[in-house]
């Protein structure tokens, strides 16, 4: 492929500077394909099962060597693959998992995702945080908001708010909150020129000066925000050192008292080369591994991390009618869910919002002032109808449920290659077959691929009325 000049001239200069940094084959790289990848949800599946799956996904077994749930697919994997919609992978370039393993979440940890969209991190942050803390998911885009709303429902996580904000603002309401920070910053996208076209034209029109000033700008609020004793990971798209060890660099020199967490070295990856600006730091370089163009690096913030008590949100002086919808909600989730499982609910705190029911595990009064997308799980809706309060569950809450937490008369599991599956997938009516015969005759029902939930029907007589979103729907 053609490269921009000024493109040619920097790397040129960069090879030149870092001569223990291997140029040959880079540029031939660019005319190469680059490798396809998918990443299995660490919360729908488990170590043991992701190498039988993937197989069965791709035909064969290829781990990503930087990211534990990580591999290769030969091809693109088809969106309309009923495990897909489950939420049982997410099609990744393999580069672009490494942020989400630095960063490590963990249960009970408040993590800020800065720039989420389209979510392949956020969504793997929220899965290793297993529903407990606080995932906050920002874009600043409002479009590009709405394919991370769509992505969050469908990996099936959940404490998770998603916010459409600039940085600056989140740092002014948010001061000093967040235990972790993931920038994956907004880069002249050098890294992907191979894949994306648009890439090169953006580039042109932008190229690392106009950009790097904005990535500082980023870094400065999320300072704002960390903790003592927190962390941030940084990480671009692009080989620009203005943009990668540089821009660290000035982010450290004005801020004083980050530290870099080096991580184990993988041949192709790390860059812990003499002459490296930025000793710890990571870079993937695409002729020296079937990846992307990638950079990433992980800061530790001086001080003693102080747990954050979220507290947790507990609706007063409610309506009638707000009561009611909750407790609709309740016989809902009492009608489909094992006792173990119902356990789980009986003391979550619900809210409502007009006629719509939320399970929300922390004050919601954090994020007053800022707009939001999602705050926490959105439960379903309700609506009085003469003296019966009606409910209507959502389909996003049925993601979030695990095989084993669904009533046995209230699953309907459908092979992924059958003609039912992609009936369900399409929105049509679904007949009840012979398999079904411990299918109750009345209420909802949950519908899967297998043992993945993927989302709700209703019973009446010999057949289910879909109730799969319009908008989710295959063509």
């Amino acid at each position: 492929m053609i490269l921009p000049g000024k493109f040619t001239e920097e790397m040129d200069a960069f090879f030149s500077r870092h001569k223990d940094i291997p140029s040959e084959g880079f540029y031939e790289s660019f005319d190469t394909p680059g490798r396809k990848g998918i990443r299995l949800s660490t919360l729908k599946t488990d170590p043991d099962t992701r190498d039988e799956i993937v197989s069965a996904l791709t035909g064969s077994v290829e781990r990503v060597p930087w990211c534990s749930c990580g591999y290769y697919a030969p091809t693109d994997i088809s969106n309309s693959n009923p495990y897909y919609h489950a939420g049982v992978y997410y099609p990744q370039e393999p580069s672009a998992m490494l942020p989400a393993e630095v960063i490590a979440a963990r249960p009970g940890e408040v993590i800020l995702d800065m720039c989420a969209a389209p979510g392949g991190k956020a969504c793997r942050i929220g899965e290793d945080m297993r529903g407990k803390g606080l995932l906050v998911a920002n874009e600043i885009n409002y479009d590009r908001s709405k394919a991370l709303l769509r992505n969050i429902e469908r990996s099936g996580i959940t404490g998770v708010v998603i916010l459409n904000e600039t940085p600056q603002n989140i740092a002014s309401r948010l001061p000093g909150f967040f235990d972790k920070i993931l920038i994956d910053a907004p880069c002249s996208g050098e890294g992907m020129f191979r894949r994306d076209p648009g890439a090169v034209r953006s580039y042109e029109e932008y190229g690392p000066s106009k950009i790097a000033p904005v990535q500082q700008e980023i870094l400065d609020a999320a300072d704002i925000c960390l903790k003592e004793g927190g962390e941030i990971v940084y990480s671009t798209c692009t080989f620009c050192e203005d943009e990668n060890e540089a821009g660290i660099r000035a982010f450290m020199d004005k801020h004083p008292g980050y530290e870099v967490i080096p991580h184990p070295e993988i041949e192709g990856v790390t860059s812990s080369a003499p002459s490296s600006l930025l000793q710890g730091s990571m870079r993937i370089w695409p002729h020296l591994n079937p990846g992307d163009g990638h950079f990433c690096v992980h800061l530790k913030k001086q001080g003693t991390r102080i747990s954050t008590d979220l507290g947790q949100f507990i609706p007063r002086g409610l309506k009638a009618s707000g009561r009611e919808g909750i407790e609709s909600a309740r016989e809902f989730l009492r009608d489909i869910l094992t006792d173990t499982a119902l356990a789980r609910f009986k003391d979550r705190p619900f809210a409502v919002h007009g006629q719509s029911i939320f399970l929300i595990d922390f004050d919601e009064k954090l994020f007053r002032g800022l707009k939001t997308v999602k705050t926490g799980l959105y439960v379903g809706d309700f609506r009085k109808t003469g003296y019966k309060t009606v409910f209507t569950p959502s389909n996003s809450l049925a993601l979030t449920l695990q095989r084993a937490d669904i009533r046995p008369d209230s699953y309907l599991s459908l092979p992924p290659d059958s003609d039912g599956i992609n009936r369900y997938l399409k929105g049509e009516t679904i007949m009840i077959g012979e398999d079904a015969s411990g299918l109750k005759s009345k209420g909802y029902i949950v519908v899967g691929t297998d043992d993945y939930p993927l989302g709700l029907a209703k019973a009446g007589g010999s057949m289910l009325k879909n109730l799969y979103p319009k908008a989710w729907r295959i063509v």
